[in-house]
């Protein structure tokens, strides 16, 4: 799962979340080389013409476009939750890489989870509520894992504080 508890020094429970990385960056390369091998081998049939300087440049477009799309999928899955519950705060910071950070907080006792099963832009939308707020949390896991995050969420929040 993509998201995993841990336990600070000062005795702070901490949840990481962050967004699946199906392809590493090597993968990532390693299709952009290959995309750019393959597309030569229709040019060899036309290797010292005229023709060859027609259809490389469209070769070339091709695997830019497909590195600067690994690029901006890698920079929009850099994005980060971390909520931290203390003996009497719950304090939420999501890492944007576009808008910067966001932060939420309130008092754990009033924070409680929320499930949406519909309506919201997910299925299985998971939401905090808490000192007049409604924030998100987790959006970017999949539907089955959201459902376990929700059920570790009501297991920690109502879990008395250490």
């Amino acid at each position: 799962m993509p998201y995993e508890w841990t336990q600070t020094h000062d005795g702070d429970q901490e949840l990481r979340l962050w967004p699946h990385n199906s392809l590493p960056p090597r993968g990532a390369m390693a299709v952009v080389l290959a995309v750019f091998l393959f597309g030569l081998i229709p040019l060899f049939a036309v290797l010292g013409s005229v023709l060859l300087w027609g259809l490389l440049p469209f070769l070339l477009v091709t695997v830019l476009g497909l590195w600067l799309a690994f690029e901006m999928n890698y920079r929009a899955r850099s994005a980060s939750e971390v909520l931290t519950l203390s003996t009497t705060q719950a304090h939420l910071v999501h890492h944007d890489p576009r808008k910067g950070d966001l932060e939420w907080s309130c008092n754990r006792y009033w924070a409680r989870p929320e499930i949406h099963a519909q309506g919201g832009p997910v299925p299985n939308y998971i939401t905090l509520a808490g000192d007049g707020r409604q924030v998100e949390i987790g959006a970017f896991l999949s539907e089955e894992e959201r459902v376990a995050l929700y059920d570790d969420l009501v297991q920690r929040l109502r879990a008395p504080a250490a």
